[in-house]
């Protein structure tokens, strides 16, 4: 790590901007020397500020796992980030846009671990440790000016543009469906603007927990039992906007709908869709957008992964 870094004082920096929603310029503008390993000590740092203010560590998310995603950022390789329970956005919950400086959703498979694991770990071993998989959204934001073209150390020093997550309320086992191919279209406003396939996630979702793994080992750190991970979407990002309409498909296994706050009916066919509005036409501090998610199963898993009003079914994350 550098020497003449200060990684509290950048930590305190920006988790201000944070709370103060507002941007600031990239830390590598006035740091030109910054390290990845500085920019996860400064991570660290700004969670224990959370943690410091109450707020509890319940998992971890993988960023930059699409190449579609780091061409948007500009960058080149995974990185990770931490989860507290403060960021997790209650099952039909709303999203205060004005709260954030330019937040943005993703489509997301996540897992929930079982058993500890630490270091270089196999495929097999992460799907025994994991005792479930579903249905997620993320809601990104950076604190660095116009969330773009920044450093890998900027990004993992923001947290890896954390912010707010919501959960599916079914919980399939991870055996259950073949992980790789599940077909994820993002359509704004019933136009298609981003497609993939799940094994854009690091070639495989499973892959992207053996790579955690192994940062956290780089770290001295484990991924716990009872984590939640994220791992990571397969298309860019879209920014969240009053009044856009954003669908996110998952063919055969997922899919999510926001329901216009207008009362505008669901499409009379096909699989639920995700709205993002804000309410009524003005846009101002008010805006908002309301999460009401669902996630449809194909014929041969039993049950669905919905998002509503209630709960996940294991009544939410743990550590």
């Amino acid at each position: 790590m550098t020497a003449t870094v200060d990684h509290e004082a950048l930590a305190h920096f920006l988790d201000s901007a944070r709370l103060e929603r507002r941007e600031v310029a990239p830390l590598t503008r006035e740091q030109p020397a910054l390290s990845v390993p500085d920019a996860y000590a400064i991570q660290e740092a700004g969670i224990r500020l959370r943690l410091s203010h109450g707020e509890r560590v319940v998992g971890l998310k993988m960023g930059l796992t699409s190449e579609a995603k780091r061409k948007q950022m500009n960058l080149d390789s995974p990185v990770y980030g931490v989860l507290t329970d403060r960021m997790q956005l209650p099952a039909g919950g709303v999203i205060q846009l004005s709260q954030g400086v330019h937040p943005k959703i993703e489509p997301e498979i996540a897992f929930r671990t079982a058993r500890e694991l630490r270091g270089t770990v196999t495929r097999d071993e992460v799907l025994d440790a994991c005792e479930s998989v579903f249905a997620a959204m993320e809601i990104l934001d950076s604190r660095y000016r116009d969330f773009k073209y920044f450093s890998l150390p900027d990004v993992v020093a923001d947290n890896a543009s954390s912010s707010l997550f919501v959960l599916g309320t079914t919980e399939h086992p991870p055996r259950a469906m073949d992980l790789t191919r599940l077909e994820m279209t993002l359509s704004v406003n019933g136009e298609p603007v981003q497609s993939a396939r799940s094994d854009a996630i690091s070639g495989d979702p499973v892959i992207s927990v053996i790579q955690l793994c192994e940062l956290l080992a780089q770290r001295g750190q484990v991924l716990p039992a009872g984590s939640i991970v994220l791992a990571g979407a397969a298309t860019a990002a879209h920014l969240l906007r009053p009044g856009t309409g954003c669908s996110s498909r998952w063919k055969a296994w997922a899919s999510w709908r926001c329901p216009p706050s207008n009362g505008g009916r669901y499409p009379s066919s096909g699989a639920p869709a995700a709205s993002i509005t804000g309410q009524g036409a003005r846009v101002d501090d008010r805006r908002w957008s309301r999460c009401h998610a669902s996630s449809r199963a194909c014929p041969r898993i039993s049950g669905t992964a919905v998002v509503s009003h209630s709960s996940p079914r294991r009544g939410g994350p743990r550590v």
